[in-house]
């Protein structure tokens, strides 16, 4: 089980004016984060997978999607793999199997430590680094239901110490669970594992057009 510390008051307003990369463009596909957030600690070895439910998704245009991931404690965040899994709605067979990646890389190190990186470096959960990966080349769809999978690398002392961000109230149409296995190598036609998803997704903040 892991640590769940802290609350502090964000709001979507505030989000929009802080967050790099938030542009007058982007728009919300479901409706992400926009409240309170909790932190919980410790993920070296554990695979997030968060669901973005077709019945959520908003009716706006694109051909590309951003995910955004909210840090909260650590120095540095060390990811083995994220991919995105397809499934037609309700079902948890995957259809279709996207990779996912931040500089171009789907093993990134995220230097949480850097301005450049965090705005405020000092992360917490009133403070929390909210990093903007690759525009994935995928449009998401109603009829289909979607599973961001990251994995952080197992046996990794910045991992043991990372903090990712949970929303303290159910406001949120993504849904959440982890578990520790690398869940990020599944293939076409193998099966999301059950998790028992909730309102309460782990990392995983909003979920945006590009």
């Amino acid at each position: 089980m892991k640590t769940i510390f802290k609350f502090a008051t964000l709001t979507a307003m505030a989000f929009a004016v802080s967050m790099p990369g938030f542009t007058q463009q982007n728009e919300n596909r479901v409706r992400g984060i926009v409240g309170p957030v909790r932190s919980n600690t410790s993920w070296g070895g554990d695979s997030v997978v968060s669901e973005v439910p077709g019945a959520a998704l908003m009716p706006v245009l694109g051909s590309t999607t951003a995910f955004y991931l909210g840090f909260t404690a650590g120095v540095q965040a060390d990811i083995n793999n994220m991919v995105l899994y397809t499934t037609r709605r309700g079902s948890l067979k995957i259809t279709a199997v996207t990779p996912v990646t931040l500089g171009g890389s789907s093993n990134p190190s995220i230097d949480l430590a850097s301005s450049s990186v965090c705005p405020v470096v000092e992360i917490s959960a009133n403070n929390p680094c909210i990093v903007r990966l690759d525009p994935t080349p995928i449009r998401l769809v109603a009829p289909n239901d979607y599973y961001l999978v990251v994995y952080f690398t197992n046996g990794d002392s910045n991992n043991s110490s990372l903090g990712v961000t949970a929303p303290t109230f159910l406001q949120t149409s993504l849904r959440g669970s982890y578990t520790d296995a690398d869940e990020s190598q599944l293939a076409v036609g193998a099966s999301v594992p059950s998790l028992g998803f909730t309102g309460a997704p782990f990392l995983l903040m909003y979920v945006m057009i590009d």
